[in-house]
């Protein structure tokens, strides 16, 4: 057996010892401070955050071995913190107040499975201003007398804080200190009464004053923060004697009336102590002014009346009433006095009253025409008004009721009584057709009195009729329209004129006037408008017609109205083919235009449609129904052409050919037309002879263009001339004063439109008629006679200076021709002038009516 060392053997003895002996672990001690080790002399502020981790505990095992952290507390504490058992972090579990709790006892341990060692610690909790002041012994309540002297202390406030530091100290001051009459020291919250103030327990019984009380601030939560609280004083005045007797009411006022029996109260003054907190016992006396007239009740006030209405030598009475304090020993105090005016006046108790001619009476009625004169006076109103009282109970104002601004009444203030006169003041508004009674109310009321005592009566006026209107169309204008064959004596329109006077002026008697007015009547009584017995009416000579109506009353009142009458055209006129149609000549290749008018007024009756009614044969020719152009058919060609298809070979057709107005009924004309056709091969004989071949059937159109020719040949000449004769006289050594004329752009002659009428082929050239343009300002009014060619224009005048919008366009003469007949002029139809005196009377009217229509237009 192998021996062990001795040395090996002691070792292996010491570890079994040690290994027996196992040490407890401890806390680190870290000092004053520290936020780690055993806790020893920690301190933490009470506004510290619920959670927030605050310490750390921290020790160790001798053996090295882990150690556990535990926090206790006593069970009848709060548990305030908990402790991580692992690292130690403890962390804040409950809220800390300083002001309840300021230190807090723990016991802290530490184990190492084994051992478990335990500490008590005490934990300081350090202030933070958390705390408001609060005052104590509220409510603040005094009572001060109204004489105490300015300056003096009148009160103490005390506000305590349970912070500490500054956060406990606590000054005092007054929230409004500008309004107030106190003042507030500072550090001790003594409430003085301000220097130069008194108190007045009649001008104000109370005073409410507001004390803040702040801390000094201090740290909460990071932050510096001032607290304060506030409190009300109420500071009651007390009343002292110091005020004297004040009268209630003034100024008084009495008044003594004719029935106030002797020993009657007149009225009663009234007067208190002037220290209302403490009132004294007051007495009233009478000083002067009565001469034993009047007495007062000294305790009551009351003034009575001693003698009777009718003994009272004066109507006013001045008395002076004295009222003394008495104090509490029976001494007199302070007194005052008083003024009280008592007139002596009648009884107001009679109203005012109106009277006529036999007595009382409340309704007066008068009858007068309309619109009498401005300012006339109803003479046939006999109205007298009284009032029995005396004095101003006798005073009273006049007045109309009703319609205002159309009379007037005199006087309007009466005292006692007067004559009562009604004055016109709106003669317009007095009218007849507006109103045929006027109905008023006189109203008579007291001026002065209390009871304002008031009577009326009634007046009616029944107006009268004057003829004060003018009969009045019921238009301006009347506007009629009748057919142009409308027999004689139909009627063409009413006219209506209205006059609101009654009786024989309101009736109207209608007249007719004016130069166009000789085909109608007028019936005096009805107003209607009718055409005269045997009048012929034509639209084709006088459409339209214009004239007056008046309408007149029996006294001449007259007024106008203007009557336009047209006449509606009636197809009552045949078309009319012109005198040369019968016989006509086609070049084969142009058109032959024939031409009907209808002597009607107006479209469609005057409108023409032209057609073929009969041909042989039927199917050579056509006619353009609008313009009475008639051609071959498109289908014929040549002479030749047209002989193939007809039996005739001397080159003369018939044709019967109708012209037919659009009217209602319509109107037709049939006419026999004969048409030469020529060959279109005369035209290689020459120009001449081409124009002669188509001037054939109308030699004056032939006529027109040689006159034509030889005015421009003349025009040239007399050009040709003119140059020839300046161009030698510049020439001449000895030249003239030149001037140089501007020639300025001559007007164009006006357009001339030739009419051929009634023109045979036997009678070539016999006549025709020039039909002119309107004239043209700008032209030169030269006619060409009928039997003379025309002559080469002479140089145009320069022209009159026009304004105008744009630059002139001048056409280019022309001639123009129609195939129509001259129709016969119509004689106009005589027109019956009346008398000289007749046309001045309608000149006036028509004057006096052209203003009354111009005034209406402005308006």
């Amino acid at each position: 057996m192998k021996r062990v060392p001795r040395a090996a053997l002691a070792l292996g003895l010491l570890r079994l010892c040690l290994a027996q002996a196992n040490f407890a672990p401890y806390f680190f001690d870290n000092g004053v401070g520290s936020t780690h080790g055993n806790m020893a002399l920690f301190s933490l502020p009470e506004d510290t955050s619920v959670g927030s981790h605050v310490y750390t505990l921290n020790g160790t095992d001798p053996e090295g071995d882990p150690v556990s952290y535990h926090i206790s507390f006593d069970p009848s504490t709060r548990s305030i913190f908990s402790v991580d058992a692992n690292c130690g972090n403890v962390t804040l579990v409950e809220e800390l107040d300083r002001e309840r709790e300021d230190e807090i006892e723990a016991i802290i341990s530490i184990s190492d499975s084994l051992n478990q060692v335990a500490e008590k610690v005490v934990i300081l909790v350090t202030d933070a201003n958390d705390e408001a002041p609060s005052f104590i012994q509220e409510p603040y309540v005094i009572l001060v007398p109204e004489d105490t002297p300015a300056g003096s202390s009148i009160f103490k406030v005390h506000a305590v804080d349970r912070d500490t530091g500054s956060g406990g100290s606590v000054t005092y001051f007054l929230q409004n200190p500008h309004s107030t009459k106190f003042a507030m020291d500072r550090h001790s919250g003594v409430l003085r009464l301000r220097a130069g103030t008194t108190l007045d327990y009649e001008k104000a019984r109370a005073h409410f004053v507001t004390v803040v009380a702040k801390d000094g601030g201090g740290r909460l939560r990071g932050a510096d923060v001032v607290f304060s609280a506030t409190t009300t004083i109420t500071v009651s005045v007390e009343d002292v004697q110091d005020t004297a007797p004040v009268f209630v009411g003034t100024p008084y006022y009495g008044y003594v009336y004719e029935d106030t029996l002797p020993g009657s109260e007149v009225l009663t003054v009234v007067a208190m102590d002037g220290d209302r907190g403490k009132p004294n016992h007051i007495l009233y006396g009478l000083v002067n002014g009565s001469d034993g007239a009047f007495e007062i009740n000294e305790t009551s006030g009351a003034i009575s009346v001693m003698q009777s209405p009718a003994q009272l030598r004066r109507e006013v009475y001045e008395l002076h009433i004295q009222v003394t304090e008495v104090g509490s020993e029976g001494h007199p105090g302070d007194h005052a006095m008083v003024s009280v005016i008592i007139r002596v006046v009648d009884l107001n108790n009679h109203p005012p009253t109106f009277y006529g001619e036999n007595g009382p009476q409340d309704r007066f009625e008068l009858s007068m025409f309309e619109h009498p004169p401005q300012g006339e006076i109803l003479r046939g109103l006999k109205i007298t008004v009284n009032d029995s009282d005396q004095g101003a109970n006798a005073k009273f104002n006049l007045r109309l009721v009703g319609p205002g601004g159309i009379f007037r009444v005199v006087p309007q203030t009466v005292l006692n009584e007067a004559q009562v006169t009604i004055i016109v003041e709106n003669s317009a508004a007095i009218d007849f057709e507006t109103s045929k009674v006027l109905t008023f109310k006189l109203l008579a009321v007291e001026v002065n009195t209390p009871e304002k005592f008031s009577s009326t009566a009634d007046v009616v006026i029944q107006l009268l009729d004057t003829n004060d209107n003018v009969p009045e169309f019921t238009s301006h204008y009347y506007v009629a329209r009748i057919p142009e064959n409308a027999p004689g004596s139909s009627n063409v329109v009413a006219v209506t004129a209205v006059d609101p006077d009654t009786g024989p002026w309101g009736e109207v008697k209608y007249s007719i006037y004016g130069p166009e007015a000789n085909l109608f009547l007028i019936h005096p009584s009805t107003g209607i408008i009718y055409t005269q017995p045997g009048a012929s009416l034509d639209a084709e000579t006088t459409a339209r017609y214009n004239f007056y109506v008046k309408a007149e009353d029996l006294e001449g009142r007259y007024s106008l109205a203007e009557v336009f009458v047209t006449l509606l055209d009636v197809n009552d006129h045949y078309p009319q083919f012109g005198q040369n149609i019968q016989e006509k000549t086609m070049v084969l290749g142009t058109p032959l235009k024939i031409e009907a008018t209808d002597q009607d007024a107006e479209e469609p009756n005057n409108l023409v449609d032209y057609s073929i009614t009969h041909a042989e044969p039927a199917n050579v020719f056509e006619i353009d129904a609008r313009t009475g152009e008639i051609r071959l058919k498109n289908f014929i060609h040549s002479l030749d052409a047209l002989h193939n298809i007809t039996a005739g070979g001397d080159g003369t057709w018939s044709l019967e050919v109708q012209a037919k107005d659009r009217g209602s009924p319509s109107f037709s004309t049939t006419a026999l037309l004969r048409i030469e056709i020529t060959d279109t091969e005369a035209l290689s004989r020459g120009p001449m002879a081409t124009f002669l071949m188509q001037t054939k059937d109308n030699p004056m159109k032939a006529v027109g263009v040689l006159a034509g020719i030889m005015a421009i040949v003349v025009a040239i000449t007399v050009l040709i001339s003119t140059a020839t004769f300046w161009r030698n006289k510049k020439s001449n050594k000895v030249l003239p004063v030149r001037r140089v004329l501007r020639r300025r752009p001559s007007p164009t002659p006006r357009t001339l439109r030739i009419e051929w009428l009634k023109f045979r082929k036997a009678k070539a050239a016999a006549k025709f008629v020039l039909k002119e343009d309107a004239p043209n300002e700008n032209c030169n009014n030269n006619r060409l006679g009928s039997s003379l060619p025309p002559r080469a224009p002479a140089p145009p005048p320069p022209p009159r200076v026009v304004p105008t919008m744009g630059t002139a366009h001048w056409t280019v003469p022309t001639v123009s021709g129609s195939l129509a007949p001259q129709q016969p002029q119509r004689s106009p139809k005589p027109k019956a002038l009346g008398s000289s005196v007749q046309s001045a009377l309608v000149s006036e009217l028509k004057q006096k009516f052209e203003k009354k229509s111009v005034d209406n237009k402005a308006y």
